[in-house]
């Protein structure tokens, strides 16, 4: 093309991806970076680059573009191999590779992929200008290839610009034939890169409006869960669950704070979650303080951070580590760490998580008051009971046992005075059950004892007010200084599940209660065993058992088991509900108030 011709669209689109100079330039071929004319051979691909322009606008995903642009790249070419690397958001490196012609063997054959720090790709990525080499092996930023990379000589590479910005570069290795790439290839493809730049931008855009809406619609589901007022544990798992999927993480982690200062873990989403389930990180790691202070963590390797103090971290990577702050008050954080040697958290994906935490930590704070306002309410109610026990049930039973005393006296009959003495004694006893009844009526959690003996027993006299009637109760062994924190906070919880399923479903008229601190575990380890025995109507056929899988999965999270056989009624009627975990369960720890029992079907 010499300056006195018209400049044409194939022209001013190869100029604005940085492929020819203007029309009067006056550059020759020779000169580095610059590019002759359109030859013959140009003009007559241009069908072909028309084509490839438009398979390659086709589509809105992101890597479907990428992996379009390369087989749309290497027909244009006629290279056997093509690859676009994504540049990382530093500029130092390789984020993603996308490749095309080398088959899945050879790919798991040769291991990592590119990093681009050294060799041809760095280069193109320190300077975004194209390069064009017969025989790359020849250059001197050549680097060498890995184990079970094929063979490859000459080499094309081209940087592909979305809104003036470099994303990555477009590589091109062996030309068919065996000879080197020409010219007009590399008009070609820089043109070809130029409509690529904008076939990305699209592909970003559409890839970030669906990242927005996919995150806006977690947030939605943990606000959700969080306020329908269901098992806060099962809330808690909910955040953890969409926090993983989201950000496409190993796990998602819950830590709520503890009243030493740390951090523990209260619910996961991962493959293994029980190993993790537990652990407290300590008030005096740099982390929490940063965390408690409401700053977001960013960590590029947690396995080698030395900022990071639980075991857990050594098994991953790239991480987030997000406060739950709302209104001033952190009430924990949020954990979503990837694998060690994935890719790193972007910074739109970090700009998300950290949103999503602080809607997360919103729903929390509304999830607590609505649970303190319906406490409140619980124990109004629980006043009015105990006052109406105390003032009108306990003294009417008084005043029988006074009537019937003097009756006693009055009767010449010994049979009659017995029986007479004997209701009397009854009546005594059940005026000392309802007062411990009014008692455990008018007790707030904050009084609660610290013995395991002491908290079963207050269970078992909350159970009997609505029952009707006291279950009674065994211990074996030293209940007390032998089960672990985590083991009682459990086992009291799964024991508030089964009378409450007694009292609900069963119909039960005699329930036995037996915790057992000197079981064997089918594994020869220590144990505590509960025992929660009825002669109610069993398990119905069809029945819901979320009340039962709740209570297995609170044990096998601790390493242990639960099941249910016939209960103590007549050829066996009713259920029997056995539970048992290991005495010292993973890291015992405090692991904070034991959640609420979760209402379930007949018979669960």
């Amino acid at each position: 093309m010499n300056a006195s011709e018209p400049e044409g669209p194939l022209d001013a689109a190869a100029r604005e991806a940085g492929g020819l100079p203007g029309p009067s330039a006056g550059v020759t071929a020779g000169e580095a970076g610059g590019l002759p004319g359109p030859s013959a051979g140009v003009t007559a691909r241009v069908p072909q680059l028309l084509e490839c322009m438009r398979t390659v606008g086709t589509g809105l995903e992101l890597h479907a573009t990428l992996d379009r642009i390369c087989r749309t790249a290497a027909d244009l070419a006629d290279a056997h191999y093509a690859a676009i690397g994504v540049v990382d958001p530093e500029g130092e490196g390789l984020a993603d590779f996308v490749a095309s012609g080398v088959s899945e063997e050879v790919v798991r054959r040769i291991g990592r992929r590119p990093d681009g720090r050294r060799g041809l790709l760095g280069a193109l990525i320190r300077d975004p200008v194209p390069i064009r080499l017969s025989d790359l092996t020849t250059d001197p930023r050549f680097a060498g290839f890995p184990p079970g990379h094929p063979p490859m000589r000459s080499f094309l590479g081209v940087p592909v610009r979305v809104q003036g910005e470099v994303f990555g570069n477009l590589y091109l290795a062996e030309k068919a034939g065996g000879g080197p790439f020409g010219v007009d290839d590399l008009h070609m493809v820089r043109v070809l890169a130029a409509e690529a730049g904008i076939a990305i931008g699209n592909a970003r855009l559409y890839e970030a409006a669906r990242r927005r809406e996919r995150w806006i619609d977690g947030s939605v589901a943990v606000t959700t869960a969080l306020l329908s007022g269901g098992d806060a544990d099962e809330a808690l798992l909910v955040v953890a669950e969409q926090a993983r999927r989201l950000a496409e993480s190993a796990a998602g982690i819950v830590l709520l704070t503890t009243p030493e200062g740390g951090l523990e873990v209260v619910a996961v989403a991962a493959d293994q979650p029980a190993a993790s389930l537990g652990v407290e990180v300590p008030a005096d790691s740099p982390v929490v303080a940063r965390l408690l202070a409401g700053e977001a963590v960013f960590v590029t390797d947690a396995a080698s951070d030395p900022r990071l103090l639980s075991r857990v971290a050594r098994q991953y990577g790239p991480s987030m580590l997000l406060p739950l702050h709302s209104g001033g008050r952190v009430l924990g954080a949020l954990a979503t760490p990837r694998h060690a040697g994935a890719r790193r958290f972007t910074e739109a994906e970090r700009t998300l998580a950290t949103q999503f935490a602080s809607q997360a930590a919103l729903a929390l704070m509304m999830a607590q008051a609505q649970r303190d306002r319906e406490r409140l309410a619980v124990l109004a109610d629980r006043d009015r009971i105990a006052r109406d026990l105390h003032d009108l049930v306990v003294q009417r039973l008084f005043a029988t046992g006074v009537m019937l005393e003097s009756a006693q006296r009055e009767s010449d009959v010994p049979a009659v005075r017995d029986g007479v003495g004997r209701a009397v004694d009854e009546l005594d006893v059940t005026i000392q059950e309802i007062r411990t009844a009014v008692f455990a009526q008018q007790q707030g959690p904050a009084e609660a004892p610290s013995g395991l003996r002491t908290r079963v027993m207050r269970e078992i006299n909350t159970a009997a007010v609505p029952l009707g009637f006291r279950p009674a109760h065994r211990f074996v062994g030293p209940v007390d200084s032998a089960v672990g924190e985590l083991a009682g906070k459990n086992l009291i919880a799964a024991l508030r599940e089964a009378l409450s399923n007694a009292f609900r479903h069963a119909g039960a008229s005699d329930i036995e209660v037996v915790v057992d601190a000197t079981t064997k575990l089918p594994d020869g380890t220590a144990g505590v065993r509960l025992t929660v025995a009825d002669d109610g109507i069993g398990l119905p056929a069809g029945g819901r058992r979320s009340g039962l899988r709740n209570l297995a999965r609170r044990a096998e999270s601790l390493g242990g088991s639960s099941e249910c056989g016939p209960g103590i009624g007549e050829d066996g009627a009713g259920t029997t509900v056995s539970w048992e975990v290991p005495l010292r369960s993973g890291p015992d720890v405090p692991s904070g108030p034991a959640p609420p029992a979760t209402p379930s079907g007949p018979g669960s």
